[in-house]
């Protein structure tokens, strides 16, 4: 992903207004960011942990999202696995995010979700920058080039959600 701007950012948000975009908060140290080894840019919000954000390409063009994270903790027993990268965590490593959906269908209410890794890295799991607390990744027949395009191919599908107008089958 190419480096990304303060105005760039605001600007590609899609389900959420215009004021809205310019009040959330940003990640601290942008410039700092590993950009070669992600993806998309995703974020938790510091100053309201129940919101995240996410910033791709996507088709062409800069597309974020707003997100809902949910304020209750899942069980530290059980193994989750992230929709978009394939990486498995413990419980609270990933989290079902929501998204209202953009449009007249956002205003009406209507969202979709997904459970992803709770930090946003996932990126860096993929590429093996990070690792998943007490749970190991599977080693996968696929090289690491085609996991990131199976990263960014489910991503593409959930951008495309939320973007539709359509209602979700």
């Amino acid at each position: 992903m190419r480096a990304l701007n303060d105005p760039e950012i605001r600007a590609s948000f899609v389900n959420c207004s215009k004021g809205e975009a310019r009040r959330l908060n940003l990640p601290r140290g942008l410039a700092e960011l590993p950009w070669e080894n992600l993806d998309f840019l995703g974020w938790r919000d510091q100053g309201a942990p129940d919101r995240a954000y996410l910033v791709a390409e996507h088709r062409g063009e800069l597309v974020g999202v707003t997100l809902r994270v949910p304020s209750f903790r899942r069980s530290l027993t059980k193994t989750n696995v992230c929709s978009l990268c394939v990486t498995a965590h413990a419980g609270s490593g990933v989290a079902l995010l929501t998204a209202r959906r953009a449009g007249a269908a956002g205003r009406e209410g209507n969202s979709v979700g997904s459970y992803i890794c709770a930090d946003l890295a996932c990126s860096l799991y993929v590429r093996g920058l990070r690792k998943s607390a007490s749970v190991t990744r599977p080693n996968e027949s696929l090289p690491v080039e085609e996991q990131i395009a199976r990263t960014v191919a489910n991503l593409d599908a959930f951008l495309t959600q939320v973007r539709s107008e359509a209602p979700v089958a």
